[in-house]
């Protein structure tokens, strides 16, 4: 019996099946990802501004219908998300931080914590972040947030028993240009001051 026209649709077959594995796993890892392309980054923050509009594309489409949520139109506002410090190290519950103002112009704005998926994180104080109207301020109305599980006075954020967190910014009515590169020097410093 002449097995040689099988050995072509296997190999046929095989490459069909690796094609639909690599196309699967391509996909999986763009979901993981992030919000797909187009990004804004600023220094450790990073938002997404085209995902609130009629550009979005397929892969950002894919990400937001998965998790359910809904995000911010262009009109109002940027949702800007940092996973690492200033100077690039992830952000670890095991450490300290200092958030440190300024900010870019907005009309309103809010920073807090949540998990790598965007979930406010479960605290002991039950405060989950700051906005810009009870923000305690200094006297040139600078703000600084404290990130500890050990209580700080002022302004201060616990991570609770989270291993891993992220910071989230929300700039609601920014004039910010999202066609141009921002200056990292206009949103917040996040300066690790220590760890455990």
């Amino acid at each position: 019996m002449d097995l040689k026209p099988y050995a072509n649709y296997l190999r046929a077959a095989s490459a069909m099946i690796a094609g639909v594995g690599i196309g699967l796993l391509a996909t999986v890892l763009s979901l993981n990802a992030g919000y797909g392309f187009n990004s804004l980054r600023a220094g450790p923050w990073t938002a997404w501004p085209h995902i609130g509009g009629a550009d979005i594309d397929p892969y950002a489409r894919a990400v937001i219908s998965r998790s359910g949520e809904a995000p911010l139109g262009r009109d109002q506002g940027l949702a800007f998300i940092a996973r690492a410090d200033s100077n690039g190290a992830p952000l670890s519950a095991e450490c300290e931080y200092r958030i440190i103002d300024p900010l870019p112009a907005a009309r309103f704005w809010t920073i807090a914590l949540a998990n790598p998926h965007g979930r406010l994180l479960a605290n002991p104080t039950e405060r989950y972040g700051y906005s810009s109207v009870d923000v305690l301020r200094s006297e040139g109305g600078a703000f600084e947030i404290d990130v500890a599980r050990e209580a700080r006075p002022g302004n201060w954020l616990s991570p609770g028993e989270a291993k891993d967190f992220v910071v989230m910014l929300r700039l609601y009515d920014t004039p910010l240009d999202i066609e141009s590169a921002p200056d990292p020097n206009s949103f917040p410093k996040i300066v690790k001051l220590g760890c455990a």
